[in-house]
């Protein structure tokens, strides 16, 4: 399966480009991603956080 795939890409045109695009989108992300949650303020963290466990009002007051 693999030499099936291979051979098929060895024939496309500036085809290593692909890889280290994919690596660069990666590697950029991940820095902005992990510099975001340094630099996120604790308190809107546990807000975030709690936001599942609260309860919604008009959750409560529905009618079936």
């Amino acid at each position: 399966m693999l030499k099936f795939v291979k051979g098929s890409l060895e024939q496309i045109d500036g085809v290593q480009i692909y890889p280290i695009i994919s690596l660069l989108i990666f590697f950029v992300f991940f820095t902005l991603l992990f510099w975001w949650v340094l630099t996120a303020k604790k308190e809107h963290i546990r807000k975030v956080s709690n936001l599942p466990l609260e309860e919604d009002d008009n959750s409560l007051n529905t009618t079936s």
